[in-house]
């Protein structure tokens, strides 16, 4: 008998009623890991498609696709060549497991590349810090806020609208801190009971190392934690004023990921 085994292929299959049972045994065994299978499959679902890499019966990996341009990869090596060797799309900002950058970049060339980390925070853990008070935003902001957002990091939110933000302040709960009349530092946090994630947080280049961004990260989490008991945030993992910040008030590592933006599909390597 030969020592090794020929594995067959893992079987890529669209997620449908049929499939929900076995999906959410299987994020819900680690619902931070997949937070964004979990909140578009429950909350924009018309705009999302979830794939599985099966091995027989068993989930080796997932990929969720929102509006043909947004792609998360989870799962193992082999499940996540599997799915990306399949995507369809041309254009794409993927996000994917850590050690999979080398998969992916066979497949999708992009201006560069990231290291993304998820922190998370349990309540009772906390360690607020606030030394400039917060105030509630509203659509009348986005203007200033859509300014300071794209200052605050250009070539990453250079494509931020006061259309988006007016938008994103009906679905997301948005808190900035003013000087003379105009806001300079601002977050935002979305609601949800899964875990709730602490968006963008943006201070005006004028106003920064004076503690801004962490009043604004220590009041969002004292109002997630009125509703929630964990909280969580991503940042690329070489910002280290953002990581130095969030680990203040009390996040912490949870998982790192492999991202691209304005990723290309590479020419003569279609599936």
């Amino acid at each position: 008998m030969p020592l090794w085994v020929i594995r067959l292929a893992l079987r890529l299959v669209r997620l449908d009623e049929g499939l929900e049972e076995k999906f959410w045994n299987h994020v819900n065994q680690d619902p931070l890991n997949h937070y964004f299978f979990i909140l578009d499959w429950r909350f924009q679902r018309a705009d999302t498609k979830i794939t599985l890499a099966l091995d027989k019966e068993r989930i080796e990996g997932l990929m969720l696709v929102f509006k043909d341009t947004i792609v998360q990869l989870r799962g193992s090596r082999e499940a996540v060549r599997s799915l990306v060797k399949g995507l369809e799309l041309q254009k794409i900002e993927l996000t994917a497991p850590a050690n999979c950058g080398d998969i992916i970049s066979e497949y999708y060339a992009a201006p560069a590349t990231y290291e993304i980390m998820m922190m998370h925070l349990d309540k009772g853990r906390e360690t607020p810090q606030i030394t400039h008070q917060p105030e509630r935003l509203t659509q009348d902001d986005s203007e200033d806020i859509a300014r300071v957002v794209r200052e605050a990091n250009y070539g990453w939110w250079d494509d931020t609208t006061a259309e988006r933000v007016r938008n994103s302040i009906k679905d997301n709960f948005w808190v900035g801190i003013r000087r003379e009349g105009r806001v300079v530092a601002m977050g935002s946090a979305r609601f949800v009971d899964i875990g709730c994630n602490i968006g963008i947080v943006a201070t005006d280049q004028a106003y920064r190392n004076q503690g801004f961004a962490t009043s604004i990260v220590s009041h969002l989490v004292k109002e997630i934690f009125t509703r929630h008991s964990k909280a969580l945030i991503h940042v690329l993992t070489n910002n280290s004023p953002a990581v130095h910040v969030y680990s203040r008030v009390g996040f912490r590592p949870y998982a790192s990921f492999f991202m691209i933006r304005k990723g290309e599909r590479v020419s003569g390597n279609q599936s």
